[in-house]
């Protein structure tokens, strides 16, 4: 199908195909921007010319350290220079990246290299002490570690281990990349979160970082020289591929070691920050910060939010400081956002406060890379676009993952019916746009009735008291299930149960209201995201 009659010659080859990879980003760039600043950290300062020479020393030291096309070599850094590097350089030399969380504990991350297999480690001064106590528990071989201070911020060498830099001054400036022959080979292993268990192996392919990469390019609708901060950890789905993505427009990457109010605001003001990625906790703590931690720019700034629907109240206070917020969603599967909630002048672009801001926080449409992102019933239906009823979010297309690394089974249940199957449960309107109503894991059944965890937490945000919320099951004997909501109140303020009982009442139906609130400090991933599970098990205890 679709072959002209004689094709005869007409066979790829060196000169009209090559496979798709962010590598190729980097190489680029350093011809077309040599001098163009590329990647800062405070007074570490590079060009495109230094930047991707550092590159190359690294992925010439890993291939002198014995590193093989197909190893793994696995990162625990935060979002520094180190990390930026790693992200071209590990596969520069053929080999795959494992960005590992830098809040897990020991036994994870023991779980993680023994299960990737990886035979090097890069890892911060910080977590240093963390890594000898999960290579200890490890049942494999253990990797070779290079240790990665970080002066700037006081966090020293504390081992004799060779330091990233010591590594850096071993690699041939002259080194000849090692480039996929195959785009569908893997560049990436991500691990989920695990929080129902141990985590999954997930892996992508050099065609799905670049073509994620690019498509973020066309929704994010930048331009040349945009100047980015790491925000999203670049163990959370590799960054949602921006550091892959900002040599194409020969943009600057601004590193970012801790995620402060005071950080972020010096980061527009000073380094003239254009863009950035972040969950809704970044959002509120930038709305919430207080007038000593702000500071004045000129410029517009460009957020992408994701990780969980960001409450309405939140988007309406934000925008008017100075950004201009576009709700995504995606999943470590799929390389980080998959749909965007693209906007519609035309048709909103009158639309003032919560009436605006109820349209952004809907999780949107299918992003570039993707063939078909909607929502469908368990039986692969398309369910009706009416705004109320729900399925659960599917999607196909060159941004999904190539599986689970060692778990063909639970990789064959995820693409059953040639979707990816993400859990999320969502309606779906008349325009197609999709809006997430609940994890299905989430959705809270009260006497029969479906509640969605996210309509009451949006409804608590309103409340002038709250900062952040999150609403769980809490076992009931007459109805089963009951919305409990936990609250984490602003600096200064004083939990009133009943009133923000009666504030929800005035404003959701009375099986949807919470029946019990507690009030306490959430816990949070280290991507921002509430850890659910942690409070479901409170509130079964209440």
């Amino acid at each position: 199908m679709g072959w002209m009659a004689d094709e005869t010659g007409l066979e790829k080859c060196a000169a009209n195909y090559v496979p798709l990879t962010p590598l190729s980003n980097l190489r680029r760039a350093v011809k077309i921007w040599p001098g163009r600043e590329a990647l800062v950290y405070g007074s570490f300062r590079k060009t495109y010319a230094q930047y991707y020479e550092r590159v190359t020393r690294l992925a010439s030291a890993l291939a002198g350290m014995g590193i093989k096309p197909g190893d793994v070599v696995a990162t625990i850094l935060p979002n520094l220079p180190p990390h930026a590097e790693a992200h071209f350089g590990i596969p520069a030399c053929g080999a795959i990246i494992n960005a590992i969380n830098t809040r897990v504990e020991p036994d994870t991350i023991a779980y993680i290299l023994d299960h990737g297999g990886a035979r090097v480690v890069l890892c911060d001064s910080q977590f240093i002490h963390v890594l000898a106590e999960a290579i200890e528990r490890m049942e494999g071989p253990a990797p070779v570690i290079i240790e990665c201070p970080d002066d700037q911020a006081g966090v020293h060498a504390q081992t004799d281990h060779v330091t990233y830099e010591e590594l850096l001054t071993k690699g041939d400036p002259s080194f000849d990349w090692i480039m996929p022959e195959d785009e569908w080979e893997s560049i990436a292993l991500n691990y989920t979160s695990g929080t129902t268990g141990r985590p999954k192996g997930v892996v992508y392919h050099h065609r799905g970082a670049h073509q994620n990469g690019m498509g973020q390019i066309l929704s994010w609708q930048m331009t040349h020289y945009p100047r980015y901060l790491t925000i999203v950890p670049l163990f959370h789905c590799n960054g949602w591929c921006h550091t892959w993505m900002i040599p194409l427009l020969g943009g600057t990457v601004v590193c970012c070691r801790d995620i402060t109010a005071p950080a972020l605001f010096a980061a527009f003001a000073d380094e003239g920050v254009t863009h950035f990625g972040g969950a809704p906790i970044v959002l509120n703590m930038l709305v919430n910060a207080p007038e000593d931690q702000r500071r004045e720019f000129p410029q517009t700034v460009e957020v992408f939010t994701a990780g969980a629907p960001p409450a309405p109240a939140t988007l309406a206070k934000i925008e008017p400081m100075g950004f201009n917020v576009t709700q995504v969603y995606g999943l470590t599967e799929t390389y980080g956002p998959a749909t965007e909630c693209t906007w519609d002048d035309d048709l909103w672009g009158e639309l003032k406060g919560d009436d605006r801001a109820a349209i952004k926080a809907r999780q949107g449409v299918a992003m570039p890379a993707y063939e078909h992102i909607t929502t469908m019933t368990s039986t692969m239906e398309q369910i009706p676009m009416d705004g109320t009823a729900t399925g659960e979010i599917m999607m196909r297309g060159n941004g999904v993952m190539k599986g689970y690394y060692k778990n063909p089974k639970a990789t064959q249940e995820s693409f059953a019916g040639g979707y990816f199957h993400t859990g999320d449960i969502a309606v779906q309107h008349p325009d197609g746009y999709m809006q997430i109503a609940d994890r299905a894991k989430d959705i809270i059944i009260s006497g029969g009735e479906n509640i969605s965890s996210v309509e009451v937490e949006g409804v608590l945000m309103a409340h002038p008291d709250v900062l952040l919320c999150a609403v769980v099951a809490k076992p009931d004997e007459k109805w089963g299930e009951v919305p409990c909501a936990f609250v984490e109140l602003k600096d200064g303020r004083t939990g009133d149960e009943a009133a923000l009982i009666a504030f929800a009442r005035e404003r959701l139906a009375g099986f949807k209201t919470p029946k019990k609130i507690v009030f306490q400090e959430l816990p949070k991933t280290s991507t921002g995201k509430i850890q659910k599970f942690e409070l479901r098990t409170i509130a079964k205890g209440l």
